[in-house]
């Protein structure tokens, strides 16, 4: 039972007048502030991964912060939009991916500093499944299960780092791994819708650069604010 549904937004998605939130607060927590106001309803808790003006850059967002702040507004439950890059040339821009599983080479924040505590890390095939089927009933495109590897950014990937991520992976962001483990420590349930914004850098032969990233962002975020949509009316 979902008592109150987190919902972190990414790169796109900094406002949440689509769940009908109705009052704003700051708020502070033990690991300092989050990334933007928490934006409160009857069923959702909303807060901007980047910041309300999408100001913070992946590498300097605080994660334990935004996590911390979504559990003091009564989450029991979280997902995550994300945008992301595709390693594999049959997931196309403009499709959708909830993950199955992820990677994470470089190191993810805990609330563990002092304590031998350790976590198994699990996306919620509960909230997965609830995820797709909203995908499905606004008849957009999205893969069932995939591994999402995270990377330190800000910059992108290189051809060389692709080639060898795309071996083991299936997209690649800067985010998720992270919420997702800070998630678990918090016991609150935790999936990602991921919009698949580009090919990653060398996947086809066209440039990749980081305007064409952001018009395909503003094009999927709206697609992205519709499944949502359905998936907070499903869970009411």
């Amino acid at each position: 039972m979902i008592t109150r549904l987190g919902i972190i937004g990414g790169s796109g998605l900094s406002r949440s007048n689509v769940f009908r939130t109705s009052e704003e607060s700051e708020v502070d927590t033990p690991h300092g502030p989050p990334s933007s106001a928490v934006e409160t309803g009857e069923r959702v808790a909303f807060l901007a991964r980047h910041g309300a003006d999408h100001q913070i850059p992946p590498h300097r967002i605080n994660h334990r912060a935004n996590l911390w702040a979504l559990k003091e507004a009564g989450a029991s439950a979280v997902v995550g939009s994300c945008s992301v890059g595709s390693l594999q040339a049959e997931i196309a821009p403009g499709n959708l991916v909830v993950p199955d599983d992820y990677v994470s080479f470089w190191e993810i924040p805990t609330y563990f500093d002092d304590q031998v505590q350790h976590i198994t890390p699990t996306l919620d095939p509960g909230l997965r499944q609830q995820l797709v089927r909203a995908a499905k009933t606004r008849s957009v495109p999205v893969r069932d299960g995939g591994v999402y590897v995270q990377t330190r950014g800000p910059r992108l990937e290189t051809k060389a780092e692709v080639r060898v991520l795309r071996k083991f992976g299936d997209i690649v962001g800067m985010t998720m791994a992270t919420e997702a483990t800070l998630a678990q420590e918090l016991d609150l349930r935790y999936a990602s819708l991921c919009s698949v914004d580009n090919y990653s850098h060398g996947i086809t032969k066209e440039p990749l650069t980081f305007e064409d990233i952001c018009r395909t962002q503003e094009a999927n975020a709206r697609v992205v604010q519709g499944v949502l949509q359905t998936f907070v009316e499903a869970a009411a």
